[in-house]
């Protein structure tokens, strides 16, 4: 069990397709990022802009109510109106320019608040530009200090002669909700920047589940070369060296044509197992169940159980099950190869000792070697696990079998030694016991 978590590790196809999920995953969070980066942007320029209009319009209504509260009284400016009017309290700071047509210009007026220091001329070049327009104008500057100010001109007229007579200027403060832009800045990049772990994370996860079964297909192949090459290594190596004795030998290739042909039916077998893993792992069509005589199936197989002086006993009952023919073949011989392997009683000469059941829809195995504990079955299912030199390939296709049939493979302790494996399929209709049965002793030599 735990060579399987090391071999996916290791498995070139896993570490491709890791690869490109990592690489599919840096795309869509660097697309997810700059997505948001862009929305960022867009956000703080809007709240900047929004900042900057906020600052203007309450400049141009303090300066706009400075310039209608200037009034002319008998040719003489008054600005009583100005001193106690909240409009010329505070920030934005409000100063006003008189600047008669032919009379001498000069600042009149400042708001009792002066938090910038503005020097005349740029106040005045303000103010003079919009006097000349005749509108509003605004502009920016900056103070003695060196920072930055607004500056918003609202012109005004004499009352009796409408000539332009002067502008009232506000000077704002371009930091004003300073702190509130720099707390949203810092909230966008906390949330965009948790948005983009997230939407990697996601995409990460999608990602590998989307990728999952293209890992499966590749761990799949990739398995299935490996005991390919595992199975067949055994038989062709036999041949090969049949062949070499016997080209070297006196006795001919004669003598050793029983040995190839061995290892020819078994390298038949490993074909036969590797093609149906295959079509199970493939799942493309790979159960074709039909109405069965799982008892007539099990008597063919066992017919054409290779001789080696095994002792063979079938108890059968007549079955009818759901399933396909083909893929419980191939799970039954396999249990018939690994009892004929393993089921010799320790120390006894011969081959196996085996009784084969059939009870609706199990068929059982049964041997006289030295048993398996049950809690051992999935690790003699797992592929190069098993022991006495199998490579669990068999067992674990007879479990692959009963899966895709809704059934099981287990194992019990065989009374007097051994150990007895129970394929069961799913439940089936069952007929009437055989007359006289099949069942009796059929010796092996």
């Amino acid at each position: 069990m735990a060579g399987r978590p090391e071999r996916r590790r290791r498995s070139p196809a896993r570490r491709r397709l890791r690869r490109l999920q990592l690489r599919l995953t840096a795309a869509y969070t660097l697309i997810t990022a700059l997505g948001l980066s862009c929305l960022c942007w867009l956000v703080i320029r809007t709240d900047d802009r929004s900042r900057q209009a906020s600052e203007y319009d309450e400049m141009r209504r303090r300066a706009s109510v400075a310039a209608s509260l200037v009034y002319y009284e008998e040719d003489r400016l008054r600005l009583d109106g100005l001193q106690d009017d909240e409009a010329t309290t505070g920030t934005p700071q409000i100063l006003v320019l008189e600047a008669p047509p032919g009379g001498p210009h000069a600042f009149v007026f400042r708001g009792r608040v002066s938090r910038f220091d503005v020097a005349d001329a740029t106040a005045e070049r303000v103010a003079r530009s919009a006097m000349r327009a005749d509108d509003v104008v605004r502009s920016t500057g900056h103070d003695r200090s060196g920072d930055p100010v607004y500056l918003l001109a609202v012109p005004f007229h004499h009352d009796a002669t409408d000539a332009m007579a002067g502008a009232a200027v506000a000077v704002g403060d371009p930091e004003r909700g300073s702190a509130e832009h720099r707390s949203l800045i810092l909230s966008l990049a906390a949330g965009g920047g948790a948005l983009t772990a997230l939407a990697g994370l996601t995409g990460h996860v999608l990602s590998g589940r989307s990728m999952r079964p293209a890992w499966q297909a590749l761990e799949q192949q990739e398995r299935l070369l490996a005991d390919a090459a595992h199975e067949l290594r055994t038989p062709v190596a036999v041949m090969r060296g049949s062949v070499e004795v016997a080209e070297g030998g006196a006795g001919g290739l004669g003598v050793h044509l029983p040995r190839i042909r061995r290892a020819a039916d078994r390298m038949a077998d490993v074909v036969e197992n590797l093609l149906t893993r295959g079509q199970l792992d493939a799942a493309v069509d790979s159960v074709r169940p039909t109405p069965l005589r799982l008892d007539q199936l099990v008597e063919e197989v066992c017919a054409d159980l290779p001789d080696g002086g095994h002792r063979l006993e079938l108890c059968l009952e007549e079955s009818v099950v759901e399933a396909d023919a083909g893929l419980v073949r191939v799970a039954v011989r396999n249990l018939l190869d690994n009892a004929a392997r393993h089921g010799r009683t320790p120390g006894a000469p011969g081959g196996a000792d085996l009784l084969v059941s059939v009870l609706g829809p199990s068929v059982s195995v049964a041997d006289r070697g030295p048993g398996v504990e049950p809690g051992r079955l999935p690790e003699l299912m797992e592929r190069f696990r098993s022991p006495g030199g199998g490579t669990g390939i068999g067992l674990s296709l007879v479990h692959r079998v009963a899966t895709v049939h809704r059934g099981s493979l287990t194992v019990r302790a065989r009374p007097g030694g051994g150990a007895v494996f129970v394929l069961r399929l799913a439940p089936g209709r069952s007929r009437r016991r055989r007359a006289g049965g099949r069942g009796g002793v059929r010796a092996r030599r």
